[in-house]
């Protein structure tokens, strides 16, 4: 194998984050977090925002800190967002209000939030919190902010112009040919969806929900494995999703002491992220290890396999893209 495959690991400490991604950055709630673009760029409106793995994966893959007390505001998405908690307690809340329901989800907790509405997050935990968020489809579009965020915005100097740029007034003039985009108006603010505590809660996978894990008998029974969306296939076994939804890509987590996967080859891009433990990859004739919060993508076709290699058990995300 001629490739480097250590120029497709993206180690978290290596990662260079975006201090202001976005519109809201300088907002009280919204001013201490970061950004990180692991795979694809993303929705970051920072036109400086370092990309880790640029390849097209057919998703992205990014990652949030942030302190107490600070997260997302209210904003949407055309395309499928999924959050993987790393650490902490995040508060979800949605609505175009902010009032129409809230989920807490903790450390191995999976969220697939529905397009078309509107959702935020906040880190309520007494100490920094990160989580991943996986994006569907290789343009992920843009973010649409609630009216309301977008004024706070604007009163910080903050604002979007007409071509989803993100320019500080403070700094710098607008451009000629360009102006400040619109916020919505009331009757466009209606064609969202609404959606009860009780409805989030479908797309939601705890980790602490045993009952949804599966024992995997062709592994010597080391793994146990639980699959969020789209079949996830392995040595001719196949895994229904827990959630029903079409984001267009699969999510599964292996979890276990000596938790592994034999040698495999798959067509499709397929992304390696490390929840906990210390994780083994053969790729071809070359070898790398995962530590907690790396991540890693085989070259399509490339034969791989992986291990737990650690003391205690550890947890894997597997990332793929759908057929």
């Amino acid at each position: 194998m001629s490739l480097n495959i250590h120029s497709r690991l993206a180690k978290f400490s290596d990662l260079v984050p975006s201090k202001i991604p976005f519109v809201e950055g300088k907002l009280k709630g919204h001013q201490d977090r970061l950004n990180y673009s692991i795979v694809g760029p993303g929705v970051s409106e920072d036109s400086k925002q370092n990309v880790k793995i640029a390849e097209a994966h057919g998703f992205n893959i990014g990652a949030v800190s942030a302190a107490p007390m600070n997260g997302s505001g209210l904003h949407s998405h055309t395309t499928a967002e999924v959050f993987l908690i790393f650490s902490g307690s995040w508060r979800f809340y949605w609505g175009s209000d902010g009032k129409e329901g809230e989920i807490i989800l903790h450390k191995g907790d999976v969220a697939s939030f529905p397009t078309n509405m509107f959702r935020g997050f906040q880190n309520i935990s007494e100490e920094q919190a990160l989580m991943f968020v996986v994006l569907g489809e290789n343009d992920p579009g843009v973010i649409t902010w609630t009216p309301s965020l977008l004024k706070k915005a604007k009163d910080t100097g903050m604002v979007l112009l007409d071509d989803n740029s993100l320019i500080d007034l403070d700094k710098n003039q607008i451009p000629d040919g360009k102006k400040i985009i619109e916020p919505l108006k009331d009757y466009e603010l209606e064609q969202f969806d609404h959606y009860s505590s009780e409805e989030i809660e479908k797309y939601v996978v705890r980790k602490d929900e045993e009952n949804k894990y599966i024992v995997d008998d062709n592994h010597f029974n080391s793994n146990s494995i639980i699959n969020y969306l789209d079949d996830f296939s392995i040595h001719e076994k196949i895994i229904s999703p827990h959630i029903n939804h079409k984001t267009g890509f699969g999510l599964t987590l292996l979890k276990g002491n000596n938790a592994h996967i034999h040698s495999y080859v798959l067509e499709e891009s397929e992304v390696f992220l490390c929840l906990d433990g210390e994780w083994e990859i053969h790729c071809d004739d070359q070898k790398i290890i995962l530590g907690e919060r790396d991540a890693f993508s085989p070259p399509k076709n490339s034969q791989r396999s992986i291990k737990n290699v650690g003391s205690e058990s550890g947890s894997l995300f597997i990332i793929r893209n759908k057929k």
